[in-house]
């Protein structure tokens, strides 16, 4: 399909909701790339400062030890679309005070150690008003586990992308192989499940008005062609 930019007025606000391997990121950069707008990934940005905690000693565990080092600290998290060298598959460029953490977020020491991180309320403040911050200055396509009801409640499309749990977690096994990750698919499997019953008991919700869009069996560009059409029906 064809990758042209359309030009649009840049307040457009597009919020994704969904559960882990759902295809939002994919589908997110994919669509903000034909749209020209910003792919704000705010789980990236939690796994920024979990990485960042881990690193200063912080037990990702000990909510008081986090909220201080990151209330003191103020670490800076900047999201920006790969281009040049940083083309290497990455979703987008995770810049934490100056350096070029995409990948060292993705392994799953972090995934593991970021689920909470992302419950604690003042770290989910700190994060919400950097995403609103960027959804501020130009079109944005932001995804996470609360952007259709808390981020950006007012947005102009809001969406919850799902999918069959055994297919997501066929997804999320394929990714983490291909990082030379050695994790069985019933693993994977078991820890996806956990980790919706975690997310939908916190902060996964479905809100009102949003658009329900199952991805299963359909290819990321599917999704992304029928995102931008509807997008383009609403301007």
């Amino acid at each position: 399909m064809c990758d042209t930019i359309i030009l649009m007025t840049k307040t457009f606000q597009i919020a994704i909701d969904g559960p882990v391997a759902a295809g939002k990121g994919t589908t997110s950069k994919m669509v903000a790339a034909r749209l020209g707008y910003l792919y704000v990934d705010t789980g990236a940005m939690y796994r920024g400062l979990t990485l960042y905690a881990i690193s200063r000693g912080v037990d990702s565990e000990n909510e008081m030890e986090v909220v201080s080092l990151i209330e003191n600290d103020q670490p800076r998290i900047e999201l920006k679309i790969p281009d040049g060298d940083t083309k290497d598959g990455r979703l987008c460029t995770v810049i934490l005070n100056g350096e070029d953490v995409s990948w060292k977020i993705r392994t799953e020491e972090i995934s593991h150690a970021v689920s909470p991180v992302a419950q604690y309320t003042k770290i989910r403040d700190y994060v919400n008003t950097l995403a609103r911050q960027m959804a501020s200055e130009e079109g944005v396509v932001m995804e996470g586990r609360d952007i259709t009801g808390v981020v950006l409640p007012d947005a102009n499309l809001k969406i919850y992308m799902d999918a069959d749990p055994l297919e997501r977690a066929k997804r999320r096994h394929r990714e983490l192989m291909s990082r030379g990750e050695d994790i069985s698919l019933e693993q994977v499997y078991r820890e996806l499940l956990e980790r919706d019953r975690r997310d939908m008991k916190r902060n996964l919700k479905v809100v009102p008005g949003v658009w329900k869009l199952d991805t299963t069996g359909m290819s990321i560009d599917q999704v992304a062609e029928v995102i931008v059409k509807r997008v383009e029906s609403l301007k």
